[in-house]
């Protein structure tokens, strides 16, 4: 499920569009995005129950991912495209994907999908907490309160200290705050790299730095049927980065925000039809709390976009009035 918040503040062509207007085609586009990215979490969690190591299941999600990324964009053609501007930046930038993913697998050897998803979608309060001192955007006091109620919604999922906590929940937020400096890193690469090159070098980075200890990870596949589905993870992963970015081509980040959260509807359903599990109650009212307070973020981030663009039309309409 990486990635899936990351890509949208790098990719939006025009510079002003209409946050009011969503056009379809981004509706679904972002709609099939988390599709693709329940199909690689269960498949992921299919693959790890099965007894393939974790480490072989990222690492061919990852070198799939670079072939087919690099396939479909045709990088031969220009490759100054795929050119880094900062390649330690970039190679960091894609250990904490890395991270994410392991770790998200690793919680689903344990966990079901509903719970690593609902863990997962902290993330943007963790984000917006952090934003603070690493990026300089800080948040007001509403937004605190909102990031305040995701954390109550994260302890009613995993209800520490009446038996329910357990490593599967440690490895679920260790993958969720990777995430989150993964997204903090590509804001402020965004201004000087590619996003070409920040989608191909997210994949590159841990393919090439892991290669050296595969050897050390010797549960492979059983049979044909296994391989296929270890070889199709690599084709959701690029699939799903493919439409997100055909989204925000379309639509902005605020305007696409809600849409992550549809991925908690096909997680519960892929669930049940391949694993035979729904989620608990307390999960699912964990989960809504949490989504409330994201979808109460996204509002209130939109509202003082706009209003800061209004202040801003303002002082340029008084400036101009005195010239």
């Amino acid at each position: 499920m990486p990635a899936s918040l990351t890509t949208g503040p790098t990719l939006n062509t025009p510079e002003r569009q209409d946050e009011s207007a969503t056009p379809p085609a981004a509706i679904l586009c972002m709609l099939l995005v988390y599709v693709c990215f329940t199909f690689l979490d269960t498949s992921s969690k299919y693959l790890v129950v099965a007894g393939v190591a974790p480490l072989i299941v990222a690492w061919v999600r990852f070198a799939v991912h670079v072939l087919v990324i690099g396939a479909f964009l045709r990088g031969w053609r220009q490759p100054v495209r795929f050119r880094p501007a900062n390649l330690p930046a970039q190679l960091l930038r894609g250990m904490f994907l890395f991270g994410s993913t392991i770790f998200n697998i690793l919680a689903l050897r344990t966990l079901q999908l509903a719970e690593t998803t609902s863990i997962y979608f902290f993330g943007p309060m963790v984000i917006t907490a952090l934003a603070g001192p690493l990026l300089g955007e800080w948040a007001g006091w509403r937004r605190w309160l909102a990031i305040l109620a995701g954390f109550v919604g994260v302890l009613i999922i995993t209800r520490p200290g009446v038996g329910v906590f357990g490593i599967g929940h440690v490895f679920a937020l260790c993958s969720m705050l990777s995430n989150c400096f993964y997204v903090i890193m590509t804001r402020r690469m965004s201004a000087s790299e590619t996003p070409e090159s920040l989608i191909l070098f997210s994949a590159v980075a841990p393919t090439v730095l892991l290669l050296p200890f595969l050897p050390f990870s010797l549960s492979l596949p059983h049979d044909g049927w296994h391989w296929l589905v270890l070889v199709m993870l690599g084709f959701f992963g690029a699939l799903g980065h493919w439409f997100v970015v055909q989204a925000y081509r379309m639509a902005t980040t605020t305007a696409l925000a809600p849409f992550p959260y549809s991925q908690m509807v096909w997680m519960i359903i892929a669930g049940w039809l391949v694993f035979s599990q729904l989620p608990d109650g307390w999960t699912l009212v964990g989960a809504a709390v949490i989504v409330a307070s994201g979808l109460y973020i996204v509002h209130r981030e939109h509202r003082l976009r706009l209003r800061s663009r209004a202040a801003a039309d303002a002082e340029a309409e008084a400036l101009a009035k005195k010239l």
